[in-house]
């Protein structure tokens, strides 16, 4: 069941401006034990939210590494989102209407304070791992160095230190697609949800890539296939799947905060930023990954202090940590076990 937080205090972000309050919604598995030594804190990726079970599957189950017979897991729905926490369709205290267009840019960072908020609430100052996918991961290492003594081990799984133009273009792209629709900036609910359902489907070549698609959306007749196409569908699917859930002013925002990720701003070298992490390090990246390729964890490899470097060999591509959950749990099991 989701619980939330409250935060009754000014909240300023990095960007300057300052939220007047500030509510965080997340979930809890299994039962913290007393000596506090069995608590896994999740950091989700883009469009999930605070309910692990409903988004990472098999992974919240008995003999998977968020066991909940073991474990205390929590994951808390980060700033900016559609789940819960403090978002574009929050209702801004000075106007008593929600925020839409008028929500603040996020970071990362901001992302990261907010969960230390809560942790602090809830009285954890140590987690056994700290564990991300993706933005997941950016926050991760914030946490890693905002925070060196929080997290006793980390796991940082298809991700990267500082957002590259690549990774980047995909997002503008988006962008462009959402401020296409004639209704994003109108200040309700349902404005730009056309916009985003095409940029979800821009979002989504990235996510799996040409061999993902040619393995899975083959027409079934593929010497016949004419004008309409079995891809199509999937494209459409998959964004009206997202419009059904997800809001375009929250979209546009997290992506910006994907954008801004860099690890060393304000801070000096990524490289020297990378090695100040204590917390013993897990690297987890995916063979087909287009969106953070293998390349892009090797500035991780190369300088954390403490590393164990794992390879997952999958045609998912960056989703490969969605559909590679045999391999990924041997992986973190045996992280776990050391």
């Amino acid at each position: 069941m989701t619980q939330y937080y409250t935060y009754d205090k000014p909240f300023e972000l990095e960007c300057g401006e300052v939220l007047p309050s500030l509510t965080i919604a997340y979930n809890t598995f299994g039962e913290m034990n007393a000596e506090r030594s069995n608590i896994i804190w999740v950091c989700h990726a883009l469009t999930a939210n605070s309910d692990v079970a409903d988004w990472w599957p098999h992974t919240v189950e008995q003999g998977c590494f968020l066991d909940p017979s073991k474990y205390f897991t929590i994951c808390a729905n980060f700033l900016g989102s559609h789940y819960g926490t403090t978002g574009p369709l929050s209702v801004n205290p000075a106007t008593g209407e929600p925020w839409y267009g008028d929500f603040p840019l996020v970071s990362v960072r901001d992302m990261v304070r907010a969960h230390q908020l809560l942790a602090e609430h809830l009285g954890i100052k140590q987690v056994e791992l700290l564990i991300g996918s993706s933005i997941g991961g950016f926050q991760c290492l914030e946490w890693c160095v905002m925070q060196p003594d929080f997290a006793k081990k980390a796991a940082f799984i298809a991700t990267t230190p500082r957002t590259k133009p690549w990774a980047a273009a995909f997002n503008e792209s988006q962008r462009m697609a959402i401020e296409c629709d004639a209704t994003f900036g109108e200040r309700n609910a349902e404005a730009g949800l056309r916009g985003m359902a095409t940029a979800r489907s821009i979002a989504l070549m990235s996510y799996r890539g040409g061999v993902a698609y040619d393995k899975t959306q083959e027409d079934e007749n593929p010497d016949e296939a004419g004008v309409v196409r079995r891809v199509h569908s999937y494209q459409r699917y998959q964004g009206e799947k997202l419009r059904r859930r997800f809001n375009a002013y929250s979209y546009y925002r997290l992506s910006q905060a994907v954008d801004s990720h860099n690890l060393g701003r304000g801070r000096g070298k990524v490289e020297d930023v990378i090695a100040q992490i204590k917390a013993k390090s897990l690297v987890v990246a995916i063979s087909s990954d287009i969106l953070f390729p293998p390349s892009d964890h090797q500035p991780l490899i190369d300088n954390l202090a403490d590393v164990r470097y794992h390879l997952i060999d999958s045609d998912f591509g960056h989703d490969g940590f969605l559909v590679e959950h045999k391999q990924l749990n041997n992986i973190i099991l045996e992280f776990l076990n050391e």
